[in-house]
Formats: C-alpha cells, structure tokens, sequence
C-alpha cells in the first residue's frame, strides 16, 4: 500500500492503518529500536509506542515521508525508554556517548520555548549532512542518527576505529561551523 494511503488511513482513523505500517515499516522501526535498546522485548514496545504515536498525531501531522516519520518516532521512542532504563540502573550504553558528542553543539530536549528553533536547528543539519560525501554522510548518519558503535561504523567502512573518531571529530567541527554560520550557535 502507498504511504499517502496509509496516511489517509490514519485521518480517517481506520485501525488498517496501524497494521499496514506494522506490515511496510516493521522491519525497518524494530531495526532502529533494537540498534538503540540493545534488548529485543524494550525494541518490540518502542515499536508498538510508535504505531501509538502515529496514531495520536496523524490528525494534526501529515508526513510527507510516513517511513522517515515513523522511524523519527520509533527513535524517540526508543532513546526514551533507554534513558529511563539507564537513570535506573546509572549504566553507559552507545546512545549516551553519541549524544554527548553532540551535547555542547545541540541544545537541551524537552524545553518547549526552543521548539521552534529545534526544528530550525534540524532543517540547518539536514542541509549540512546534505553537503557532505557519501562516506562521511554514511559515518553522521550511521553515528548520529542511528547510534552505531564507532567500532561497527569502521568495520564496514574498512576504517580504523582511530580514522573514524578522527573523522567523527572533523565532523562535528564543520558542523559547529555550519551551525555558527547559520546563526543557530
């Protein structure tokens, strides 16, 4: 089925459309939960968080992209589950490390009074990721968007874990100076 009928599913509030993104995006959102959670069962509820959340914003929502959108929530969901998990347990996991590499660059979640410019702050690092090649595209993404070991991201680039963090490293200084330039830093 189309995603835009899927969506249309959604605003007409048919439960079809929960169980035609669980059949087209399954796959795809238990591959983002797992990468995160590391623990099979907190994939499965983050997924199921996903479809829950698909269906309480597609009335005000209409994605242009419905998989973006449903692996946007499937992460969310996800790296929420993990903090919460983690504050119990004072434990260190990748997720933790990716987000503070970018602490000092991106600002805090949840505040509502940077909404706005959260989502200035994203249109700003698509374009940058935009403007890098494929390789150090593959490396941001893979790193900062789906929270891949250093270690995992050499491997199948044939890197050294020392290359990687060193082009990691690159990264987030051309990213602070697009940031900058932008006027968002």
């Amino acid at each position: 089925m189309e995603d835009s009928a899927i969506v249309d599913l959604y605003w007409q509030r048919s439960e079809q459309a929960i169980s035609e993104s669980e059949h087209k995006y399954g796959t795809y959102c238990s591959s983002i939960a797992q990468r995160i959670c590391r623990n099979e069962r907190d994939a499965e509820e983050c997924v199921s968080d996903t479809w829950l959340a698909a269906w309480n914003s597609m009335p005000d929502k209409r994605p242009e992209r419905l998989g973006l959108y449903l692996g946007c929530l499937t992460r969310h969901a996800a790296i929420s589950r993990l903090r919460a998990e983690q504050s119990q347990k004072h434990g260190g996991a990748e997720i933790d490390l990716v987000l503070d590499e970018l602490s000092d660059i991106l600002p805090a979640e949840n505040d509502p009074a940077k909404e706005a410019e959260a989502r200035e702050l994203g249109e700003a690092v698509r374009k940058f990721a935009s403007l890098l090649t494929e390789t150090e595209r593959h490396v941001f993404i893979g790193r900062y968007y789906y929270g891949l070991p250093v270690k995992s991201i050499s491997a199948r680039l044939g890197y050294t874990e020392s290359r990687t963090k060193s082009l990691l490293y690159r990264l987030r200084s051309r990213l602070r100076k697009h940031l900058e330039k932008e006027g968002l830093l």
